[in-house]
């Protein structure tokens, strides 16, 4: 069987990660079998294009070509790409040796279309004894409750994400007026909508998770205040309706249904029977499950009245 090449897809807009960008490629240079090609997608930003373009010169450095954001950044990059498989990673995450050979060993089965790996979060200082296992993805990094190594799963993670050349010819893209832009609200669900409609579209397709692909999200003290993880569980309401508004909420919220009838309910029970341990910080990661799920919720209903009026 003919080995899979990789095109590797990392989306930059500041100079501020200009070191974690450079640890970036500098993990995928690392990686063997190597990818086939590394592309740097610049959003809307001159300056730091021309910059990469003379320090980074083995790697193709391109503009984004469509709207300004992450979505049209990720979709200029998956253009540009000639792999069998494109890999994202974010600008601030770095691949441990082995990443892409552990998610090419995903795709030998050929329904598989798209992999993805672990995310595990590299704090700045330390993590907050209050952040709950379960909000992880506040963080950009696997969270408590996802599908284990070797399941499938409804959609991939941004950070840590891989597809079939072929699933961009099936869906047309991640949607620019889903996710991350210059808005400055930290909004996401592109990558979830993108999954969801390639499996509307391809039902008998997989994607899998493989914890064996291992990727270290930098997670600066900024997004470790509680001021931080408010906002970011209410984008990302905000974020779920609209999804559910796209692709239907049977689907939208297929996995959320689980997340908050099983998981959320669990990780409450863990944190009080610590706080009876003697670990108080225990009632701190229950009470943050609460407070994290009611403003989600609260993000999710402003959305949809906001939609129901327009």
């Amino acid at each position: 069987m003919t080995a899979l090449s990789f095109s590797v897809v990392i989306c930059a807009y500041t100079e501020d990660r200009l070191q974690h960008i450079h640890a970036a490629v500098d993990s995928v240079r690392a990686q063997r079998p190597p990818a086939a090609e590394v592309i740097l997608v610049i959003d809307n930003n001159p300056a730091l294009y021309k910059r990469l373009i003379a320090e980074l010169p083995d790697v193709t450095v391109v503009e984004n070509a469509e709207t300004p954001g992450l979505s049209g950044a990720r979709n200029t990059g998956a253009r540009q790409a000639r792999g069998d498989v494109i890999a994202f990673l974010d600008d601030d995450a770095a691949a441990d040796p082995g990443w892409l050979a552990a998610l090419a060993a995903a795709y030998l089965e050929p329904d598989v279309i798209g992999v993805g790996g672990l995310t595990v979060p590299r704090w700045q200082t330390a993590r907050p004894a209050w952040m709950p296992a379960e909000f992880y993805w506040v963080v950009g990094s696997n969270y408590e409750g996802m599908p284990g190594s070797g399941q499938q799963i409804r959609n991939l993670f941004g950070a840590n994400m891989s597809f079939r050349q072929t699933a961009f010819k099936l869906v047309d893209g991640f949607r620019s007026d889903i996710g991350r832009t210059a808005s400055g609200r930290p909004l996401g669900c592109e990558e979830t909508e993108f999954c969801i409609r390639l499996g509307q579209r391809m039902p008998q397709s997989r994607l899998l998770m493989e914890h064996g692909a291992v990727v270290r999200h930098f997670v600066p003290d900024g997004r470790c205040s509680f001021k931080y993880f408010v906002s970011r569980c209410y984008a990302e309401g905000m974020s779920k309706a609209q999804v559910a508004q796209a692709v239907g909420s049977g689907d939208g919220l297929s996995a959320e249904r689980g997340y908050t009838t099983r998981v959320l309910p669990r990780g409450v029970a863990k944190g009080l029977a610590d706080s009876l341990r003697g670990d108080l910080s225990g009632l701190g990661r229950a009470g943050a499950i609460v407070v994290g799920l009611s403003v989600t919720a609260a993000g999710y209903a402003a959305a949809r009245a906001r939609a129901r009026r327009g």
